[in-house]
């Protein structure tokens, strides 16, 4: 079934926040009414980049009851899943690209007692996982390159959006529709309007500001992008 929560759910990604002020960083966006933390996990392969590992994800949940959405950017997905399940992954998040048999991803995540997500990079057509909407829980468009924090919003990213929304919608699947990358005030409600359900924010939540406020306003551009594709449909 379709989902009918009538808010969009705001996950600060961890990899912005200042790695030595850790528990600072969660307190602050739980008090700014985060849903979720998003933890990028990038090994050196699958792209360009090198970040955290379950003991991190592990001293995360130490911190935290919220949900915690692990995007695994990484080879070879299916050796890790348990690991980070274990260490207090709520979801898992693998990369259409990063593996030739997505339905055994799917099945092992699952198994380990986890959610299942899947991520497609920005020239990765939404037709590619189509037939695997009906088995996750979360699809995340990439509107940036992974691998780097603090990218520009693609503008290609909306169009990808509208069109995995109506693929979504075609089954009525309950599908977080998931968009990270170069979210700020402005792509938020663009994302939003354009069906969007979950947004990863970075460097808009910790870069500047206080992280309270910046959530404030972040929550406040998805309530005017769920009123603008409100009024469309």
């Amino acid at each position: 079934m379709a989902l009918r929560r009538q808010t969009v759910l705001l996950a600060p990604s961890l990899l912005s926040a200042d790695p030595g002020a850790l528990g600072d960083a969660v307190r602050a966006a739980e008090a700014g009414g985060a849903d979720a933390f998003h933890i990028d996990v990038m090994d050196g392969h699958f792209v360009p980049n090198i970040s955290f590992g379950p003991s991190w994800v592990k001293a995360v949940r130490e911190r935290t009851r919220l949900p915690l959405d692990i995007h695994l950017m990484i080879e070879n997905p299916d050796r890790y899943l348990e690991k980070f399940s274990r260490a207090g992954g709520s979801t898992l998040v693998f990369h259409a690209e990063a593996t030739k048999e997505p339905d055994e991803i799917i099945r092992m995540a699952r198994s380990s007692g986890a959610a299942v997500g899947i991520a497609i990079r920005p020239e990765t057509p939404v037709a590619t996982i189509e037939p695997l909407l009906g088995r996750i829980d979360e699809l995340i468009v990439m509107s940036v390159h992974p691998g780097f924090s603090g990218q520009a919003f693609l503008p290609g990213s909306v169009p990808k959006i509208l069109e995995a929304r109506a693929s979504i919608d075609r089954e009525k699947f309950s599908v977080e529709l998931s968009v990270d990358g170069g979210i700020t005030v402005e792509t938020a409600r663009s994302a939003v309007a354009a069906g969007a359900t979950f947004l990863v924010c970075g460097n808009s939540v910790f870069a500047h500001g206080t992280v309270p406020e910046n959530l404030a306003a972040l929550r406040n551009a998805t309530e005017l992008g769920r009123r603008e594709r409100s009024e469309v449909r």
